[in-house]
């Protein structure tokens, strides 16, 4: 699932390390909302159910997951803003 993200231009970021489900999902939700299509949003997690519950998200609408990557315990998920 990834389309090499170190090649992405990331034009938004939004950190929720530390907060657990639903607030990651729900707060990357909202900044989806707020963004134009073509715009990339980083989103940073640190918790575990994040790799299921965002594919899942994106998955339901029109975004497109670019990557995801977990490392030391942190979790980045590039998305882009398709509509």
């Amino acid at each position: 699932m990834s389309d090499d993200g170190s090649h992405t231009s990331i034009t938004h970021r939004l950190d929720v390390l530390g907060y657990f489900c639903p607030v990651p999902v729900a707060k990357t939700r909202e900044a989806l909302e707020q963004l134009l299509i073509g715009n990339v949003l980083e989103v940073l997690a640190d918790d575990p159910e994040t790799l299921h519950d965002m594919p899942l998200l994106i998955g339901r609408g029109p975004h497109h997951l670019k990557d995801v990557q977990e490392h030391e315990g942190e979790i980045r998920f590039l998305i882009e803003v398709m509509a």
